[in-house]
């Protein structure tokens, strides 16, 4: 799965095979404010967050290397779409809920300790109920992280009333390794096919598109660093 993104290569021990597809390089930066990321939460009005892999409430059942702090990291011109997205969503009475935003290349290596260990089944029931753990890695998982790159991120809608919201029914929970994830799944119901397409108009409108195997994954184009992956933490 992209929104997953585990990186086979960071199996190896040298950080350099880890960064993302070919050609891709780790940042040396030591921090956020270095390596151009943005809070994204200070930037843009009203977004919801619930960063998961901060916590345990996740397919690896446990915080993830690099989430040291719940926040949503991006480089400031996505951020800045973002928020344009924000409003255009607002003036429909609904807002942004962020999953995931910025991943450290070192949270990608978590992800495959974890694929590579057919032991740890907890999570099955709730991310990947219809599939064989080792299947996994024949499909699902990408070769390099998007998100490493500052220009990705996982959300979804949510309507809100005070400060109490609730997820639009997009089908699916968000991580959900199956077919079901897929954004043009032929077998929604009608409610769940349209807040699809609702979320994937509003982000196209500002530059994000969408990666179709997964409804809640979307990349700002063209990114800002397409050559770079970072490995700062999130603090």
């Amino acid at each position: 799965m992209r929104a997953v993104a585990l990186l086979l290569a960071c199996a190896l021990p040298v950080l350099a095979a880890c960064a993302s597809a070919p050609g891709v390089r780790v940042s040396a930066a030591q921090d956020a404010a270095e390596a151009g990321l943005v809070d994204a939460a200070a930037v843009v009005p009203g977004l919801r967050q619930e960063i998961r892999y901060a916590g345990t409430d996740n397919f690896v059942g446990a915080p993830i290397a690099g989430y040291e702090a719940p926040k949503c990291l991006l480089l400031a011109p996505v951020a800045q779409a973002l928020v344009r997205v924000q409003q255009d969503v607002q003036r429909e009475g609904l807002s942004l809920k962020v999953f995931d935003c910025y991943r450290p290349v070192r949270a990608v290596k978590h992800f495959v300790a974890w694929a590579h260990d057919p032991a740890d089944q907890r999570t099955k029931a709730a991310y990947y109920p219809n599939l064989d753990k080792s299947r996994l890695l024949d499909g699902y998982i990408a070769e390099s992280s998007g998100h490493s790159r500052g220009a990705t991120l996982d959300l979804t809608l949510v309507a809100c009333e005070g400060d109490a919201c609730v997820e639009l029914d997009m089908g699916t929970p968000f991580d959900f390794f199956d077919p079901r994830a897929n954004t043009a799944h032929p077998h929604l119901a009608d409610a769940q096919r349209r807040n699809r397409e609702r979320l994937v108009q509003a982000m196209a409108r500002h530059g994000f598109r969408n990666y179709p195997m997964e409804w809640w994954h979307y990349t700002f184009r063209p990114e800002p660093s397409p050559k770079t992956a970072y490995d700062v933490p999130i603090r």
